[in-house]
């Protein structure tokens, strides 16, 4: 039985921001030539001088953490690092963008059914589904991909914020193409305001567009 998500009102503390994530692997230049194949920015090469440890760090577009990987970075099995989420807007449209850059990736799926074994316990127990949640709900529809190593990322399709998963209220789109598609999506949805009124012009629809997309990010109720 699921539990909806609540805000637990605290006195705000010291921040702690998640920045760094340690991934194994086997061979360094192999795995920096793939991370560089997704379009991620690399941000740090460094060995010691005496070739015993070696450190990359790569950020994926958008992304406030990054990952670092290297010699002698960690004693973690390479490839042993899965259930490694990425949080997209459309997960169809970063599917695409990995196959036109020769990445191998999953079909997008769901999770539906019962659950069904050890596989992929990150997948909250469901089993995959062919093609994206049939309502396309948020949290719901996934793409995988796998780096030389085998560690395992998930795409995982978010565009309304569960009630207290944000500290603010104010939105972020970390690029045009992100705005555009959360802009469609107001558009759309604003249609049916303009129906459910009588089919009637809303002069004031920015105001609107502004309320639903602000709504999408911070978990509010959006408008009607």
């Amino acid at each position: 039985m699921s539990t909806p998500a609540v805000e637990t009102p605290q006195q705000r503390g010291v921040d702690m921001k998640f920045e760094i994530v340690v991934i194994p692997v086997s061979d360094v230049d192999r795995a920096k030539r793939f991370y560089l194949s997704l379009g991620w920015r690399l941000d740090a090469d460094f060995a010691s001088d005496d070739g015993y440890f070696r450190v990359l760090q790569f950020t994926p577009p958008g992304s406030g953490c990054s990952v670092i990987f290297g010699k002698n970075v960690t004693s973690a099995a390479p490839g042993s690092a899965q259930g490694l989420y990425l949080i997209v807007s459309d997960v169809e449209t970063a599917r695409k963008e990995l196959v036109d850059r020769g990445v191998a990736i999953s079909e997008v799926f769901h999770g539906a059914g019962a659950y069904a074994g050890q596989d992929e316990p990150y997948l909250f127990g469901r089993v995959r589904v062919s093609g994206p949640d049939p309502e396309r709900s948020s949290y719901r529809s996934f793409a995988s991909f796998r780096d030389p190593d085998g560690n395992g990322w998930l795409f995982q399709e978010i565009t309304h914020r569960l009630p207290g998963r944000v500290d603010t209220g104010v939105a972020t789109y970390t690029s045009s193409a992100e705005l555009a598609d959360a802009l469609r999506r107001a558009g759309a949805a604003h249609g049916e305001h303009e129906k459910r009124n009588g089919g009637k012009h809303d002069e004031n629809w920015p105001d609107w567009y502004a309320e639903f997309m602000l709504s999408e990010q911070t978990g509010k109720e959006p408008p009607l």
